[in-house]
């Protein structure tokens, strides 16, 4: 999570949306910069709802910060995820996905209770408005990176250049043609979510 306080903005990290790019680009024009632990880092909307935007109203006495976060297609979310817990420092561990298929993969992401390689929660819980009415104020496509980076740059009043931080190894999947149709059709509320989202 990233804290631009003048600019009165915060950015959510969604995690394998390749915000851990922007945060080391931007941290140093950040006034606050959460790295760790990984539930403040990633700190979901309802997370930022309950502790930090009742932190920014009572401490510092203003209720106008916006948020800021990125959401990936639903199927190449799933495919970074997957790859990522193939990297050669997941050897052995419980949630590598070495002995795994895609479609398996895929299959206990569906699950109530996903198995460990495939819990890796929910975009479209991630960013789900709050009862009282706090959301994400933009939302950009994941792929849409030349529309992130320009309203960026116009908020932050800088130029952005990119490293490669934290990427998935490369890799084509594909996933079957019935396992594709079960996921859209159990986890319609991430395709919706993302569908709903402008290209700028």
């Amino acid at each position: 999570m990233l804290v631009f306080w003048k600019q009165k903005l915060v950015f959510l990290s969604v995690p394998k949306t390749g915000t851990t790019a922007y945060q080391e680009a931007l941290a140093p024009l950040a006034s606050m910069v959460i790295l760790d632990p990984p539930e403040l880092k990633h700190a979901p909307l309802y997370r930022y709802n309950r502790f930090f935007r009742p932190m920014f109203e009572k401490a510092c006495r203003t209720d106008d910060m916006e948020t800021l976060a990125v959401m990936r297609e639903p199927i190449s979310w799933l495919g970074s995820w997957y790859r990522y817990r193939r990297r050669p420092f997941m050897q052995g561990r419980s949630n590598a996905t070495f002995d795994v298929s895609f479609d398996d993969f895929v299959e206990g992401y569906m699950q109530g209770n996903p198995p460990g390689f495939a819990n890796v929660g929910s975009q479209a819980k991630f960013l789900e408005p709050r009862p009282n009415g706090t959301a994400v104020t933009h939302l950009f496509r994941y792929e849409d990176q030349a529309g992130l980076i320009a309203f960026l740059e116009q908020r932050l009043d800088t130029t952005i250049t990119l490293p490669r931080a934290n990427v998935s190894p490369e890799m084509t999947l594909t996933l079957s043609p019935q396992v594709e149709r079960k996921l859209r059709r159990k986890k319609a509320e991430e395709f919706d979510l993302y569908a709903s989202i402008p290209v700028r």
